[in-house]
């Protein structure tokens, strides 16, 4: 009986000694084995490893890519606008024992990384204006944020993978007054836009009017020039046929006047026969 004891005993121990031992690390996981609170190794490759009993423990950190969400911050651009931004942070754990020399732990790491990006974004938007922010500039903004964060990350042995600004707005009492500049801007431009318009409408029509005197002076001049060249035309037609055959032109200017002279009205006329007004007619 005593020697049954004594091997459950023994296999007790054995099976506390494999538990102290040996541990599984998880593929989303890397791990850090200390001795007496110093590090002796990383392992970075999953399934069970081995450790020495009792002298060795083991500290475990993801490797998967993590964020951190910041606080709020409040940020005075170049232009002396207060903005209050949100921003986020991706980062992955790449050297276990650095961060641990650095850092310790992740709440400690994250601490000292929100203070980093506070810092980083309060360097790079304070150096430009806020209506940077709306523009194409954002993502190159951003860019520059996240080298400047992951050059300090580095030291802790993280690679900060992106940094995303998902908000960035004004406080309330700046954005009132913004909007009131931006109405007053927009209303300043509209009378200007106005004013050029009605001033290029009168160049315009004094333009116009202009022309319409030119083209109708020089139109009358043309007209007068043709009327004065048909009547010289016809003058010289009439002549030549007053010339061929001046009875036939007296007989004819005769009867324009009979025409006209004699209508069928009450008129009377009184003649005597021997008037050449009535040579054609006897």
């Amino acid at each position: 009986m005593q020697k049954f004891s004594s091997i459950i005993v023994f296999i007790g121990l054995i099976v506390i000694l494999a538990i102290n031992s040996l541990f599984i690390l998880d593929q989303r996981q890397q791990a850090l084995i200390l001795q007496f609170g110093e590090p002796r190794r990383m392992v970075v490759a999953p399934g069970l490893t081995f450790k020495v009993p009792f002298i060795q423990n083991v500290l475990l950190f993801d490797k998967r890519i993590q964020n951190l969400y910041a606080d709020t911050s409040e940020v005075i651009a170049l232009d002396q606008k207060t903005m209050r931004v949100d921003a986020f942070v991706k980062y992955q754990i790449t050297d276990t024992l650095k961060f641990y020399q650095a850092a310790q732990n992740e709440v400690k790491f994250k601490a000292r990384l929100d203070t980093i990006l506070d810092s980083s974004l309060r360097q790079v938007l304070g150096s430009k204006p806020f209506k940077a922010l709306l523009s194409d500039e954002r993502a190159g903004i951003m860019r520059s944020i996240r080298d400047l964060v992951n050059n300090e990350a580095k030291s802790f042995g993280v690679a900060v993978l992106d940094v995303r600004i998902s908000r960035a707005d004004l406080p309330d009492k700046s954005r009132e007054a913004v909007s009131r500049r931006m109405r007053t801007d927009r209303e300043k431009e509209a009378r200007e836009i106005r004013a050029s318009g009605a001033a290029e409408a009168e160049k315009i029509m004094a333009t116009a009017d202009k022309d319409k005197v030119i083209i109708v002076a020089e139109a009358r001049e043309a007209a007068e020039k043709l009327r004065g060249e048909g009547d010289a035309e016809a003058l010289k037609i009439f002549n030549e046929a007053v010339g061929r055959d001046p009875e036939f032109f007296d007989f004819f200017r005769s009867m324009r006047v009979y025409q006209k002279t004699i209508t069928p009205d009450d008129t009377v006329m009184v003649l005597s026969p021997d008037n050449k007004f009535m040579r054609h007619l006897n």
